[in-house]
Protein backbone atom coordinates (compact mmCIF):
# COMPACT_ATOMS: atom_id res chain seq x y z
CA UNK A 1 0.00 0.00 0.00
CA UNK A 2 2.71 2.74 1.00
CA UNK A 3 4.53 2.19 -2.12
CA UNK A 4 1.72 2.83 -4.44
CA UNK A 5 1.24 5.62 -2.21
CA UNK A 6 4.52 7.04 -2.74
CA UNK A 7 4.49 6.18 -6.76
CA UNK A 8 0.84 8.16 -7.18
CA UNK A 9 2.26 11.07 -5.28
CA UNK A 10 5.60 10.93 -7.59
CA UNK A 11 3.49 10.80 -10.89
CA UNK A 12 0.99 13.81 -9.44
CA UNK A 13 3.91 16.06 -8.64
CA UNK A 14 5.59 15.40 -12.27
CA UNK A 15 2.03 16.09 -13.79
CA UNK A 16 1.83 19.13 -11.50
CA UNK A 17 4.88 20.39 -12.29
CA UNK A 18 3.94 19.98 -16.17
CA UNK A 19 0.81 21.33 -16.13
CA UNK A 20 2.42 24.73 -13.93
CA UNK A 21 5.08 24.74 -16.72
CA UNK A 22 2.87 24.71 -19.48
CA UNK A 23 0.29 27.23 -17.78
CA UNK A 24 2.92 29.77 -17.27
CA UNK A 25 4.52 29.81 -20.91
CA UNK A 26 0.74 30.08 -22.18
CA UNK A 27 0.06 33.01 -20.08
CA UNK A 28 3.26 34.10 -21.40
CA UNK A 29 2.85 33.63 -24.45
CA UNK A 30 -0.66 35.49 -24.26
CA UNK A 31 0.76 38.64 -22.96
CA UNK A 32 3.60 38.68 -24.91
CA UNK A 33 0.58 38.53 -27.77
CA UNK A 34 -1.17 41.37 -26.47
CA UNK A 35 1.96 43.62 -25.76
CA UNK A 36 2.68 43.37 -29.54
CA UNK A 37 -1.13 43.64 -30.86
CA UNK A 38 -1.53 46.84 -28.17
CA UNK A 39 2.00 48.58 -28.79
CA UNK A 40 2.83 47.52 -32.59
CA UNK A 41 -0.86 46.84 -34.09
CA UNK A 42 0.54 43.05 -34.78
CA UNK A 43 -2.12 40.61 -34.74
CA UNK A 44 -1.73 37.03 -34.00
CA UNK A 45 -2.56 36.27 -37.37
CA UNK A 46 0.20 38.13 -38.89
CA UNK A 47 2.61 36.13 -36.33
CA UNK A 48 0.97 33.00 -37.59
CA UNK A 49 1.50 34.45 -41.04
CA UNK A 50 5.28 35.01 -40.51
CA UNK A 51 5.66 31.37 -38.68
CA UNK A 52 4.14 29.40 -42.18
CA UNK A 53 6.53 31.36 -43.92
CA UNK A 54 9.47 30.99 -42.41
CA UNK A 55 10.69 28.14 -43.90
CA UNK A 56 10.51 29.70 -47.26
CA UNK A 57 12.44 32.93 -45.75
CA UNK A 58 15.65 30.83 -44.62
CA UNK A 59 15.55 28.98 -47.66
CA UNK A 60 15.58 32.13 -49.85
CA UNK A 61 18.40 33.94 -47.13
CA UNK A 62 20.14 30.74 -47.91
CA UNK A 63 20.38 30.81 -51.50
CA UNK A 64 21.24 34.53 -51.05
CA UNK A 65 18.06 36.12 -52.94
Amino acid sequence: MIPTLILAWIVFAVLWKILKTTVRTALTIAAILVLLQISFGITPQDIWDQIINLPQTLSQMRNGK
